[in-house]
C-alpha cells in the first residue's frame, strides 16, 4: 500500500453501506438509564403542602430552603425583618427556587410565595395601594 493510500484511508476511510442495528428487548428499551426517566412527576393532593413562615432573622431562611427542597411551597411574611435583611432573604430564596426550577412571586408588599417545580402558580395580584 502506498503512502497516498494510507493517508487517504486515514482521513476518509471506506464506509460500508450496510447499517448496523442494535437489538434490544422490551425490558431493556423501557429504561436504559436513570437519566432518561421523566423529571416531573404528577402532583398528588396528599403531597402538596404550603408552609407559612415569618422569619425574625436571616438565619431562619435556611429552614425555608429545606422545605422547598422537600417540594413544599412556602409563603414568607417579611414584615418583621429590616429592609436589608428583607432584600437578602428575597435574593437567597430566589436563588434556591431557581436552583430547584421553581418560582418566586410577590403576593404582597412584604410577602412572597416560593414554589418548587411540582407546584404551578397562575395569575397575579395587583399591589395598588388604595
Amino acid at each position: 500500500m502506498s503512502i497516498k493510500n494510507r493517508i487517504t484511508d486515514f482521513f476518509a476511510p471506506e464506509v460500508d453501506d450496510e447499517e448496523e442495528y442494535l437489538e434490544v428487548n422490551e425490558e431493556e428499551a423501557k429504561s436504559i438509564s436513570k437519566y432518561e426517566k421523566p423529571k416531573a412527576r404528577g402532583v398528588n393532593a396528599a403531597e402538596t403542602n404550603i408552609v407559612m413562615f415569618e422569619p425574625r432573622s436571616f438565619d431562619e431562611v435556611v429552614e425555608i430552603a429545606k422545605h422547598l427542597k422537600e417540594r413544599r411551597a412556602a409563603v414568607v411574611n417579611l414584615r418583621k425583618l429590616s429592609y436589608e435583611y428583607k432584600q437578602r432573604t428575597i435574593d437567597f430564596l430566589q436563588g434556591v427556587t431557581f436552583g430547584l426550577s421553581g418560582a418566586t412571586k410577590h403576593i404582597d408588599r412584604d410577602a412572597i410565595l416560593c414554589t418548587p417545580v411540582n407546584i404551578g402558580v397562575d395569575g397575579s395580584i395587583s399591589q395598588d395601594e388604595e
